[in-house]
Order: structure tokens, then C-alpha cells, then sequence
């Protein structure tokens, strides 16, 4: 190829590429007119995409010792608290527990994560930072299960502020032991507490307080609980001892559970009631009737149990008696008695009817005279049906519940040459018994009800 031709191709090439610049150059400043004139474009530098601003380095991270606390031989670094209620989520009786989920934040402020700021923003981090820096190790005294909730991540939150200021907030949920009193129940009231302490620091080195007094305490004012209606939260700040380690700072979070008493109306006291009303009705059958009244008494008894079965069984097995424990045995006494109530008029008439028959043997034969009738002087006849023979005669117009009958038997063919009569005296109360229930045993059990829940009421 000559030498021409290669020298042509050289400055085409020259004059294209000086071209390609130019293009290049007006693209460039095009494009950053437009970020100037356009407000929507226009944005903050994103620090993150500078390697020398990392949040180590920013933080100064690798250059502290966060093993130690904040002011490590220094006075002790107040640490506040405050909470926020999201749920009570259950109250277990028989465990004696309760499951709570809660905001817990921490302020204090760390020197140590100072950072220069022109414009004072505080930087947000989530929970992978937290395991680089200092924070208050906080426990839950008398807790039996905790976590910290990680869907879709760690629910943990650090903010730090130019000047050192930290926020350190977890979402958590513990189930902790309340101390309960059951003596009343189910007329209780509850107080449990939800305590919160550092495990690892003393009151020489963590000054664990409520940030804002009383008020640092929220709640959700959707919680409510299907047995308990939730009266109060309050806080309270206290010291715990230890022997081996000495005084620490402890936090409480106090709520007091008043019971609701209707499903337990519904449930124990009302079947309990109709047992005892259903026991009275045989006081109102005759007592020769054993096939319908000892079934009755036998059911209601039966019955009781279950109830009082049933209600032990959701229930821890306390060493004293609960105000339930009451109620529900002094109505299976009430069954009770009245079981016992007809096995005395039984027994009772059965001795009756063993005298009378007796009496009946003793008494000389009289062929010519039509015998009386067999009959039972129980009181429940007239004084025209015991005298309808003519043989009986009662003696000073006594009434029917304690009747002297004077039985006097001869001959009429030896009327007139001689009389004899012979006399038995025979006490009949029996049916009194029956009577007299009727009116003691609803009057005793009306008399104890409005004892009972006068007291616990």
C-alpha cells in the first residue's frame, strides 16, 4: 500500500475520534444541566458507595474496645427503659404464668459512637451491628421461655445520634411466673409483674431507670383477655440482693387481673344451685315411693361430683380451700343430707309398721267380731278415718302429727256381762320430718348464699 493512502487513513481516523469526543462531552454536560434544573432528580450523595464510610469506620468501631462499658472506671452509666405493650397474650391458672409480647427500647449514650454530622441526622442500623457494639445485657427475672421474634428478620433496632445517643429497641415475648392467689377465686383479683433486670452489672456500674416515670409504660388498648378484665399498668423501680454479687437495679411492670365471673356462673355455680333445688323434690314424694326417690337423691349426689371434679381439674392443686371449694361443698353436703334426710323417715317408718304389727299379734282373737282393718296410723289419715270402726277413740282431741290412739277391742255377745279394754300408746311423726325439710333445708341454703356472697362478692 503506499505511503499516501496510510496517511489518509491515519487522519480519517483522527478526525472521527475527535468527533466520538465531542459527542461525549455534550452528553456529559447535558445530562448534568438537567440534575441542576430538574428538582426531582436532585438527590444526596449516597455515603454507602464511598468504601471509606463504611459504618466501622464511620463509628470508629475497631477503634474502641466495646467489650467494656461506656465510662468503664467511671461513675455508672444511666441506661433508661421503656415499653410498649403489643399483647397479654395468655394467663395459665395451673401453670401460674402469663405470655406476654412487648416493645423493650433502651437509651444511653456511648461516646465511643460519636460521629461527625452537618446537617445531626441520626443513622439507623438493624441487628447485625449490635453484635459489634456495647449494649445492656438485660434478662427477665423469673422468666420460664423468651425470644426474640426474627420474621422476616431479627426484629432489632439500633439508632445511633451524632452525638453518642443510642436507641436500642427488640420486639420480644416472654412467658414469665406470676405468684397467684387462688383463695378467692373465681372472685379473684390477680397482680402479676413483669421484672427486668442486668444480669452481668450492679448499681456501681448500670443505673437501669424508667425513662419517663409511669409514663414510659404503654399499651395497646385493643388487649383484652377472654377470662380477666385488665384493670391497671403501672411501673415501679426497686433493688435486688444477691449475696454472691450485690445490688442490682430491677424494673417491674405491674398489671392487675380482675376475673369475669359470669362464665363461671354459668359453669359451677348455677348446675351447682339446681342440684341442690332438685334434691328438695323429694321431700315432696311420698315415702313409700323408694324407686323415685332414692334414683333422685342418688343423681344429684353423682352429679355434684362430676362438678366439683371438673372444676379441681383446671385448677392447680393448692394446699388451702378455694372460695369454689366452698360453694360447691356445702351444696353436695345439702344433696347429701337429703339422701340422709330419707333414709331416717324410712327407717323410721319401718319401725312404725313393726310396732303396729306386733300389736296386731298380741290382740285376743274375736271370731264374731269383723276384724279391723289393717291401716297405719301414720297422721296422714283424718280423725273420721281412724275412728271408723268404732274401735278407736282419740284421746283429748290431739292433732294428726302426734295422736294418742286407744285401741279398745271386746265382744259384742259379752258386752253386758264384762268389759275389757286394753290400751297401747303410739307416738306417729314421722311425716313431720318431711314437713319440717320443706322449710329448713331452702331457708338454711337461701341463709348461706347471701352469707357467701356478701363476703366474697
Amino acid at each position: 500500500m503506499p505511503y499516501s493512502v496510510k496517511l489518509l487513513l491515519l487522519i480519517f481516523c483522527l478526525v472521527l475520534l475527535g468527533e466520538s469526543r465531542k459527542h461525549r462531552r455534550k452528553r456529559w454536560t447535558g445530562q448534568i444541566e438537567m440534575q441542576k434544573t430538574s428538582p426531582i432528580l436532585k438527590r444526596s450523595p449516597d455515603i454507602t458507595k464511598s468504601p471509606l464510610t463504611k459504618s466501622e469506620q464511620l463509628l470508629r468501631i475497631d477503634d474502641h474496645d466495646f467489650s467494656m462499658r461506656p465510662g468503664f472506671g467511671g461513675p455508672a452509666i444511666p441506661v433508661g427503659v421503656d415499653v410498649q405493650v403489643e399483647s397479654l397474650d395468655s394467663i395459665s391458672e395451673v401453670d401460674m404464668d402469663f405470655t406476654m409480647t412487648l416493645y423493650l427500647r433502651h437509651y444511653w449514650k456511648d461516646e465511643r459512637l460519636s460521629f461527625p454530622s452537618t446537617n445531626n441526622q441520626s443513622m439507623t442500623f438493624d441487628g447485625r451491628l449490635v453484635k459489634k457494639i456495647w449494649v445492656p445485657d438485660m434478662f427477665f427475672v423469673h422468666s420460664k421461655r423468651s425470644f426474640i421474634h426474627d420474621t422476616t428478620t431479627d426484629n432489632v433496632m439500633l439508632r445511633v445520634q451524632p452525638d453518642g445517643k443510642v436507641l436500642y429497641s427488640l420486639r420480644v415475648t416472654v412467658t414469665a411466673m406470676c405468684n397467684m392467689d387462688f383463695s378467692r377465686f373465681p372472685l379473684d383479683t390477680q397482680t402479676c409483674s413483669l421484672e427486668i433486670e442486668s444480669y452481668a452489672y450492679t448499681e456501681d456500674d448500670l443505673m437501669l431507670y424508667w425513662k419517663n416515670g409511669n409514663d414510659s409504660l404503654k399499651t395497646d388498648e385493643r388487649i383484652s383477655l377472654s377470662q380477666f378484665l385488665i384493670q391497671e399498668f403501672h411501673t415501679t423501680t426497686k433493688l435486688a440482693f444477691y449475696s454472691s454479687t450485690g445490688w442490682y437495679n430491677r424494673l417491674y411492670i405491674n398489671f392487675t387481673l380482675r376475673r369475669h365471673i359470669f362464665f363461671f356462673l354459668l359453669q359451677t355455680y348455677f348446675p351447682a344451685t339446681l342440684m341442690v333445688m332438685l334434691s328438695w323434690v323429694s321431700f315432696w314424694i311420698d315415702r313409700r315411693a323408694v324407686p323415685a326417690r332414692v334414683p333422685l337423691g342418688i343423681t344429684t349426689v353423682l352429679t355434684m361430683s362430676t362438678i366439683i371434679t371438673g372444676v379441681n381439674a383446671s385448677m392447680p392443686r393448692v394446699s388451702y380451700i378455694k372460695a369454689v371449694d366452698i360453694y360447691l361443698w356445702v351444696s353436695f353436703v345439702f344433696v347429701f343430707l337429703s339422701v340422709l334426710e330419707y333414709a331416717a323417715v324410712n327407717y323410721l317408718t319401718t319401725v312404725q309398721e313393726r310396732k303396729e304389727r306386733k300389736l296386731r299379734d298380741k290382740l285376743p282373737c274375736t271370731c264374731a267380731v269383723p276384724q279391723p282393718r289393717q291401716m297405719m296410723m301414720d297422721g296422714t289419715y283424718s280423725d273420721g278415718e281412724v275412728n271408723e270402726l268404732g274401735q278407736y277413740v282419740s284421746e283429748n282431741g290431739e292433732k294428726q302429727d302426734r295422736m294418742m290412739v286407744q285401741l279398745a277391742l271386746g265382744s259384742e255377745r259379752n258386752s253386758n256381762r264384762r268389759k275389757s279394754q286394753r290400751y297401747s300408746s303410739m307416738k306417729i311423726d314421722t311425716h313431720a320430718i318431711d314437713k319440717y325439710s320443706r322449710i329448713i333445708f331452702p331457708g338454711a341454703y337461701i341463709l348461706f348464699n347471701l352469707i357467701y356472697w356478701s363476703i366474697f362478692s
